[in-house]
Order: C-alpha cells, then sequence, then structure tokens
C-alpha cells in the first residue's frame, strides 16, 4: 500500500503573497501595518522576506533573512523606524510596521518573498492635517471673517458654510508651501445681514479624507457696531463725542430754564 505525501516545494509554490486591495493612508507621525500575508498560510519564519521602494536607493526599507534583520541593508531614512511582527511569522503573516509616520515614507511598497518567487504591491499616502484658526474683523459693508490652517498634506481646500451647510461665497484661497513641504491656506468671507449668525470655516483633503473645521458665532448688528471701538485712540474719541453731547444738552437745558424765568 503506497502512502500518498505532500510534495513542500509544490505547497510553496502555490502560495501566493496577498496585499491590500486599497491605497493605505496615514498620518504623519502616526505608525502604520502595511499588510502582507501568504495564502494559504505558510511558516515564514525561515523564509527570506523583502520589503522595498523600487524608487529609493538603496531600496530596501526592511530585509529579514536566515530569522534575522538586516539592519546593514535598510535605508537610512528607515532606520529604527521598521519592523515584522515576528511572533506572527509562523502564520504567514509578513506585515511591515512603519512607526512614527514622515512625509518622505509615501509611495508604493514591495513585499516579496524570494523563496516563492511571489510578491505584492502596498501603496501609502502620506497625509497632514490641522484645525483652522478664525477672526473677526470690521468693515464698513459688514463683517469680514477670516480663517487660517497651517500644516496640511497634500494641499487641502477651505470652504465656507452658513448655519444651513450651504456654501458662502468667498474670496480666492492663498496657498503657501513652507520648506517642510506642508501647505498654509487662508480665505476672507464678508458676512451679510441676509446670512445666520453662525458660519463655519472647513478646511478638507479628499484624498486623505481628511477634515477639519471650527465654528464662528458672528454677533448681531448693535454689537459689531459697538465692536468697532477696538483700540484706546478710538475709545478716547467716543468719549470726547459723549463729553460734548453732554456738554450740549447742558446748554440747551440752561438756555430753556432762562426762558422760563424771563
Amino acid at each position: 500500500m503506497l502512502l500518498k505525501t505532500k510534495n513542500p516545494s509544490k505547497t510553496k509554490c502555490q502560495s501566493e503573497v496577498i496585499g491590500p486591495p486599497q491605497t493605505l493612508v496615514a498620518l504623519i507621525g502616526d505608525d502604520i501595518i502595511l499588510p502582507c500575508n501568504l495564502d494559504p498560510v505558510m511558516d515564514a519564519l525561515d523564509m527570506a522576506v523583502e520589503w522595498a521602494r523600487p524608487d529609493l536607493n538603496p531600496r530596501f526599507v526592511l530585509v529579514w533573512r536566515d530569522g534575522v534583520e538586516l539592519e546593514s541593508k535598510k535605508h537610512p531614512s528607515y532606520t529604527n523606524r521598521t519592523s515584522l511582527f515576528t511572533d506572527e511569522l509562523k502564520n504567514g503573516n509578513i506585515s511591515l510596521k512603519i512607526s512614527k509616520v514622515k512625509l518622505s515614507d509615501e509611495g508604493t511598497y514591495r513585499c516579496f518573498v524570494p523563496e516563492l518567487k511571489r510578491q505584492t504591491t502596498v501603496k501609502l499616502v502620506v497625509g497632514a492635517a490641522s484645525s483652522p484658526a478664525a477672526e473677526i474683523n470690521k468693515s464698513i459693508s459688514g463683517v469680514v471673517l477670516q480663517c487660517e490652517s497651517a500644516g496640511w498634506y497634500p494641499e487641502p481646500e477651505l470652504l465656507w458654510l452658513d448655519g444651513e451647510g450651504n456654501l458662502l461665497s468667498a474670496g480666492p484661497t492663498e496657498t503657501l508651501r513652507g520648506p517642510d513641504d506642508l501647505y498654509t491656506v487662508s480665505s476672507r468671507v464678508t458676512v451679510e445681514k441676509r446670512h445666520s449668525n453662525n458660519i463655519t470655516c472647513r478646511v478638507q483633503q479628499r484624498n486623505t479624507n481628511q477634515s477639519r473645521e471650527t465654528h464662528i458665532h458672528v454677533p448681531g448688528k448693535a454689537h459689531i457696531l459697538g465692536n468697532y471701538v477696538n483700540s484706546p485712540k478710538q475709545l478716547d474719541m467716543v468719549l470726547i463725542c459723549e463729553l460734548l453731547y453732554i456738554e450740549n444738552l447742558k446748554k440747551n437745558s440752561d438756555c430753556v430754564m432762562e426762558k422760563k424765568l424771563n
């Protein structure tokens, strides 16, 4: 009687290296896991695993051989920032963890197992976002709101919304790109009487699915006029006008009293 045995090499040849179907997004400073698994499950502890970015030189971000990581093969920008889940290698999990993500980490990664001659790619998009800051300024035509948000990547868009969520017509968004490649955006909008008192400044980046907003309460008309007194010099002028007004009332009152006495 002949016993049928499995051919280990055939099993290995049939295994595939599987990665995620979608692009991954990470924010600067976060940790991210780039999934990569053997299917069907195989023990990868003694296999060679190579994670690389073809656009780099050297291209490797992690090399695992003979049960250890070869630090000397790694690109300098990934030193002490990439690792495998060594306890999971026996389960065919050869995913890569990148710690403290940098803007320069954005790119396409290749997960390759030389013994199987199988590979997959993982695309990583890196983003940055921050909450906007807003302020209220006064003008003759109404109230001017200004909103600014710094530290974005990729370049975001800035929107103004009224209390009902409708878009407000605003001036062009000013965009600056700093030496760190992060973007700062700012915009102004004039609020008229027909707008509700609650205005939203929203900054969003669709590629990274990031959105931040701040809400501004615009005070009523009387309060707005009162806010025109926003400096000591203006306050002095108001006080002088009030004193002259009171003095004028007093003179008129004296004249009336004098007429009555006569």
